[in-house]
């Protein structure tokens, strides 16, 4: 053996060594240990969301994560977790790959999220931490109130939002001058809802709400100090706050938003709004392709429509039909907001008997039915907010009741389904009560699968001893149409140039709505484009994959156990779903 040749032999055998010390002894056991770092370090950077799934430890932060420091921070966050994971490929058990995955995909998805201005625009009428803020001070929202320490957490979170507010300005300043703003149709809508917070009465205000709901056993003396300590905030931290950013709104803001209605109007808006496609669909779906997959749903749901409508004999157009139902006062049988309450429980209890045939389990998390505060009922849809991990909150389903006589019943089947059960209140429950799951998984939200799956759930209806009634049955076909149309205005309106008024329109000739309901809901695809194509492209691939099971599978074909595939694994993109339905079908 030459020299040289030994050189090289022994240089080959030092490096797959060092190779080797590299590789983690265990690779399980290396990236579970990095799933722990991750989610404890999330909860130091992510505070309101360490409160929301019942986290107490960070109760008194409030970081402003629209600053460019903070945005740095967690780049750097996301950067360093997406590098230590790719270290860890080989040798892992099948669960372990999925996990592995999962977190590659949410790393990747974040930072590809800080290429865009969305903290350019703070605030919007639909999601907006102005309007987040007072439902956790009102003492009705995630932030705990159960004892002195709780009451002075949420006293140093109002001391902070003047800096949080401040920075909101300076941002949407920096996006006047960038071009980067809402449309005048939503910055409009804004300042009413800065405004009711405001009040003249200290003792009126939202955030004085946990004060006249002491907890009994509180010393009279703390109950004095804190009193009094939240008058001081509220008239010298969240009154001067809010006015601030509403008379910036009404002065600066308004006058300089654009007059048109896509996100693709502002600066690479087109390139912004392929990520917003991507990030809410978990797809690589282009805004055109959901554009006519749109057309071709609304044109199906309009013939399933026709048939009802020739059922109940009626005589007349379909457009003559939705004026009937949202007209006819047989629709509206409701006096107080307790009866529409009662109703919803009403639902509950016919499905009850019939779930356990679909379902091999259901949610330890208790569940509840509320009507929607009233500072937010006016711009706010039914929706359901999650329980805590430990049991301690319940999952709850609020639905806004601004006038009980003009609640209209038809499709209150289906938005139980939906927001309810077994929509949002299974998948999020069985996902957080999953003890197998590292926890950055129990808490993840991808909105396809989200609310694909609850509204996959309201294709469940007839199986669950619902829609009996066949105005009920419109009322799903209704919310089909509502998701399906969806998908022809948000591409429209951000990859088409349809103008608000046009989809607004468009929503009006082939849904069951009314003008003031479509605006609303036009303009919250506004304020935030591709969220509304999460529905329908989740419910289709979810429905897709399970027909593609029952084909292979045949009789073998248990919807029980089905069920159990898709929800026990949480929530995931809707690729690594597919995958891993289909080798559940293919192990069978």
């Amino acid at each position: 053996m030459t020299r040289n040749l030994f050189i090289a032999i022994l240089l080959c055998l030092l490096s797959a060594c060092q190779s080797e010390t590299h590789k983690p002894a265990n690779p399980s056991k290396a990236l579970h240990a990095l799933f722990s770092r991750y989610w404890e370090e999330r909860m130091h950077l992510f505070p309101l969301e360490a409160t929301a799934i019942g986290d107490n430890r960070f109760n008194d932060q409030l970081p402003i994560t629209i600053s460019d420091s903070y945005r740095t921070k967690i780049k750097t966050f996301y950067t360093k977790y997406l590098d230590e994971i790719k270290a860890i490929h080989e040798d892992l058990s099948i669960e372990d790959e999925l996990n592995r995955d999962i977190f590659c995909y949410e790393m990747q998805i974040n930072l590809d999220a800080l290429q865009f201005p969305s903290h350019l625009m703070p605030i919007n009428q639909f999601w907006s931490f102005t309007l987040e803020f007072p439902q956790l001070g009102s003492g009705t929202g995630n932030q705990p109130f159960k004892n002195v320490a709780d009451y002075d957490n949420f006293l140093h979170r109002m001391k902070q939002f003047p800096a949080w507010a401040d920075t909101a300005i300076v941002n949407m300043r920096r996006g006047i001058s960038l071009q980067i703003t809402l449309p005048k149709a939503l910055a409009v809508k804004v300042i009413p809802q800065l405004e009711q917070v405001i009040v003249k009465d200290t003792k009126q205000s939202l955030f004085y709400g946990p004060i006249t709901h002491f907890p009994a056993d509180m010393a009279d003396s703390a109950k004095q100090r804190l009193a009094l300590a939240y008058q001081q905030a509220i008239d010298s931290c969240i009154q001067p706050a809010y006015t601030q950013l509403a008379q910036f709104f009404k002065t600066e803001y308004l006058p300089a938003c654009r007059n048109s209605t896509g996100i693709s109007e502002i600066p690479d808006g087109a390139k912004y709004y392929s990520f917003l496609i991507q990030q809410y669909t978990t797809t690589h779906l282009s805004a055109d392709s959901i554009y006519q997959l749109g057309l071709k749903e609304v044109d199906s749901l309009q013939n399933e429509m026709e048939k009802v409508k020739t059922a109940v004999q009626f005589k007349g157009s379909l457009s003559d039909f939705f004026t009937y139902i949202n007209k006819d006062r047989q629709f509206y049988p409701f006096h107080t907001a307790k009866e529409v309450l009662d109703s919803f429980w009403s639902v509950k209890h016919t499905e009850e008997a019939k779930l356990k045939l679909l379902f091999e389990t259901e949610p330890k998390t208790k569940f509840e039915i509320r009507q929607t505060e009233a500072f937010r009922a006016a711009s706010a849809s039914a929706e359901y907010n999650a329980g805590s991990e430990d049991g301690t909150r319940p999952g709850i389903f609020y639905t806004p009741i601004l006038n009980p006589r003009e609640f209209n019943a038809v499709g209150m089947e289906t938005l139980f389904l939906h927001e309810a059960i077994p929509g949002h209140h299974y998948q999020i429950s069985l996902q957080q009560e999953n003890t197998g799951l590292p926890k950055f998984r129990k808490f993840l939200g991808y909105s396809a699968y989200a609310e694909g799956w609850a509204l996959y759930t309201e294709t469940l209806g007839k199986q669950l001893g619902l829609y009996g009634n066949p105005y009920q049955y419109l009322g799903h076909l209704s919310d089909a149409m509502h998701r399906a149309i969806r998908l022809v205005v948000d591409a429209g309106m951000h990859a088409r140039q349809m103008s608000r008024e046009e989809a607004i329109a468009y929503m009006l000739a082939h849904e069951r709505t009314t003008e003031a309901e479509a605006t609303a809901e036009i303009e919250r695809y506004m304020a935030i484009p591709g969220q509304a194509l999460s529905y329908k492209i989740g419910q289709i691939t979810i429905s897709r994959i399970k027909a593609t099971c029952q084909q292979k599978l045949g009789q073998k074909f248990n919807i029980r156990k089905f069920h159990t595939q898709v929800l026990e694994g949480g929530n995931m993109p809707l690729d690594l779903l597919e995958k891993k339905l289909y080798a559940w079908a293919n192990s069978r």
